[in-house]
């Protein structure tokens, strides 16, 4: 497994965290219960791999600090999609948008302008054109005003 499936892995758990309204590690105990991980491999082959202790490590760090940065992560993007209600963003834009930013916070590893290349991919499998533009624009907005210079 590489580090654009651990990413989205990452992302889809984010979701998860948004839908169902959890902790980070109820969502982490019952996605990587092997089990439960191994009957996924049948639906989509983003999860025909397990992942190794680093892209676990890699995933568990961003769940938790989403978790743990949550009401942050909102602010900024709040902040920077101007002329949008908070509530009118797809939960999957907000997850892949709180995983760059996150990455590019909290992460010093990790590009800037990977984070957001990978966020754009991602958001380009699961939302409309228009949608993958926002998430860019705000990523590039939020990066630019918020992170250069520091």
């Amino acid at each position: 497994m590489n580090r654009s499936t651990a990413r989205e892995i990452a992302v889809r758990l984010a979701f998860e965290i948004s839908a169902k309204e959890c902790s980070a590690d109820e969502v982490l105990s019952q996605f990587f219960d092997r089990e439960h991980y191994d009957s996924l491999k049948e639906e989509d082959s983003l999860f025909a791999e397990y992942p190794d202790p680093d892209q676990m490590a890699y995933i568990e760090a961003v769940i938790r600090g989403i978790d743990a940065h949550n009401a942050e992560l909102d602010g900024y993007v709040a902040k920077y999609a101007k002329g949008w209600a908070f509530g009118r963003i797809s939960r999957t834009a907000l997850a892949v948008m709180k995983v760059s930013m996150y990455e590019t916070m909290y992460m010093p590893e990790i590009p800037n302008g990977a984070s957001i290349n990978e966020a754009v991919e991602i958001a380009k499998k699961y939302d409309v054109p228009e949608t993958v533009a926002f998430v860019n624009g705000i990523l590039g907005s939020f990066v630019r005003e918020e992170l250069e210079g520091l």
